[in-house]
């Protein structure tokens, strides 16, 4: 996306935008709702409890990453929509756009933080409280 935005090209912009929001779609929503199944299934087979502060705070870091990632599906969404009627009427792309774009891109950086956090939480599993 963000290639594609360097470009001010609304026409590869919506191209890319939609290939995003697909892939979007098919791999991290699927990834949503089966880490919390396979994650507890792991924690039972290895005898470990919800209790362990590592997994408590994985879990909240889950839910920030949740609560930044919901909205750029929307946000996703919406920039395709707009950069393909800019192109449709070659015309350049909106303001709406450019704030949509500094949203997602902002909003990308405290949800990968989440998802690295989480990453490195389950590969030490330190004692935090």
């Amino acid at each position: 996306m963000l290639v594609a935005h360097r470009s001010g090209d609304a026409a590869f912009i919506a191209r890319t935008a939609r290939v995003v929001v697909i892939a979007d779609m098919l791999f991290t929503a699927t990834a949503v709702l089966l880490q919390p199944i396979t994650g507890y299934l792991l924690m039972r087979q290895t005898g470990m409890e919800l209790s362990e502060s590592w997994i408590t705070v994985s879990l909240g870091l889950y839910l920030l990453a949740g609560a930044f990632w919901l909205p750029v599906v929307w946000i996703q969404a919406r920039m395709r929509d707009l950069a393909q009627a800019a192109s449709d009427g070659n015309m350049p792309l909106p303001a709406a756009y450019h704030r949509l774009f500094r949203i997602w891109f902002a909003f990308g950086f405290p949800g990968f933080a989440a998802v690295l956090a989480i990453l490195f939480l389950m590969i030490a599993k330190p004692v935090l409280y």
